[in-house]
């Protein structure tokens, strides 16, 4: 299949679908990781003869390396080819699946973890570049609500999927599981990704690498050791206020330089510039509400993490199956009518629980959470095309890194917070799950606010204006 095939006409062909199912398997397996490690930990620990408070790196490890290769990802698939990058991320991510589940201690296992970690976090990036740039942006909607139904899916199913495989056999095979996904995602892969053009490098902006380097991991990292304590502590707000400044100086160094690694002028663009904004509010809000609810079934409600893994299948099926009809939507009306539908459907099921009691009966809780479920995609899949759309194909790898990036931040501030609220709250749990509730009804807000300005786009939503 050639870049312009798959361009013609309005009509998505089956072919386009089954490269977008093999995107979505690379996505699943990377998303799938970040969570499917967390019940398994005690299991890896006592395995391993080793404590929890160092077994813990084996998650942290893993989500820090994903928030440092993501920089990377727009640089390397300029320059090297998306297709070539994509499938290079997916066998060292096989491969270092394959290191985990043969690791000897907890010190090589981190080190695979970080491994996968860097490999996983390439995988999600380069494959919505790869379908940007095969289906234009009149079709974009519908692709990437497809993947976003396995970016959603995967995380909120770690925790049900990994509580069934230790229940069946001992913890390396929490990573063999990606091991036939990754083969059989590399070989149609393979197969069917088409071939882009690509650009001759530019020189290395080395002062922007070193600092996004530093900035954005231990950003990550202190907002999951500040969710992880429950309070501000000393080295977590120095930690915050290096990385503050790290990001600060390479804002300021990116713009001053004309080989940035990301190209921040993208922000003078309004359409983008909102779609960002939103995209950082979805990803409090994605990743915020799968702390506070998790923590609500097994605090508030006394279930196991297997149990209340299984109370969330509502939210997480609900999320999946609106996923396709949200880019249909989006590609029809264009992103800001769904994304402030959404924001609506959003708040208004989410703010409930900022008075629910904890023993609300669980029908209740179900259908909000399955209304809110599905407001999820209704909020992130169109912030997402919009700034894909408004970057155009010569930016699109760069805007989808930082689109992801933002969401990395939101999702790690949001979760963090959340944890907080919950641990710290003075009234107990109870208390705390309703405090926790208000920064998500917060961020639902945020999210149409962000899509109030794309009304103002030229055109119509399928006007291409901004053509891919």
């Amino acid at each position: 299949m050639t870049a312009t095939a798959a361009r013609s006409g309005d009509r998505i062909d089956g072919r386009t679908w089954r490269l977008c199912g093999v995107i979505a398997a690379g996505a699943f397996a990377s998303g799938l990781d970040a969570t499917i490690v967390n019940v398994g930990l005690a299991s890896i620990g006592d395995a391993l003869d080793t404590p929890l408070s160092r077994t813990q790196w084996v998650a942290s490890a893993y989500l820090l390396a994903l928030a440092v290769s993501l920089p990377l990802a727009a640089r390397l698939g300029n320059h090297w080819g998306v297709r070539r990058l994509w499938l290079t991320a997916l066998a060292g991510f096989t491969l270092a699946s394959v290191l985990c589940a043969a690791a000897p201690t907890v010190e090589t296992l981190i080190a695979a973890r970080v491994v996968q970690g860097l490999a996983g976090g390439v995988l999600i990036p380069t494959g919505q570049t790869i379908l940007g740039l095969a289906v234009g942006p009149e079709r974009l909607g519908r692709v990437m609500g497809t993947l976003g139904l396995a970016v959603a899916a995967a995380p909120a199913a770690g925790g049900l999927i990994g509580g069934h495989v230790l229940a069946a056999a001992p913890w390396p095979w929490l990573f063999l599981i990606n091991v036939p996904i990754g083969i059989a995602a590399g070989v149609l892969g393979f197969r069917m990704i088409p071939r882009f053009p690509t650009k001759p490098p530019a020189p290395l902006h080395r002062t922007g690498l070193v600092l996004i380097t530093v900035g954005l991991p231990v950003l990550v990292f202190a907002a999951t050791r500040w969710g992880e304590t429950g309070r501000p502590t000393p080295g977590v707000l120095a930690l915050a206020a290096v990385a503050l400044l790290a990001l600060a100086w390479f804002g300021a160094a990116s713009l001053r330089t004309d080989h940035p690694l990301l190209d921040l002028r993208l922000f003078t663009d309004p359409d983008f510039r909102a779609s960002a904004v939103g995209a950082f509010f979805a990803g409090t809000l994605i990743f915020g509400s799968g702390i506070l609810f998790a923590l609500y079934f097994q605090l508030g409600r006394g279930q196991s993490p297997l149990d209340a893994g299984t109370s969330l299948l509502g939210l997480a099926g609900a999320t999946c199956v609106i996923s396709p009809f949200t880019g249909r939507w989006v590609d029809r009306f264009g992103p800001a009518p769904v994304v402030l539908v959404g924001s609506a459907v959003a708040t208004a099921s989410v703010a409930p629980f900022a008075a629910l009691p904890t023993a609300a009966p669980i029908w209740l809780v179900q259908a909000l959470l399955v209304v809110f479920g599905a407001s999820i995609s209704l909020v992130a899949t169109p912030v997402t095309v919009a700034a894909y759309r408004a970057a155009g194909a010569d930016r699109l790898p760069g805007a989808i890194t930082q689109v992801n990036i933002l969401q990395r931040i939101g999702g790690s501030l949001g979760g963090a917070l959340c944890a907080v609220l919950v641990a710290s709250a003075a009234g107990g749990p109870a208390s705390g799950f309703h405090l926790a509730a208000i920064p998500l009804v917060l961020s639902a807000i945020g999210c149409g606010a962000a899509g109030l300005p794309l009304y103002r786009r030229r055109g119509s939503a399928q006007d291409g204006a901004h053509d891919l």
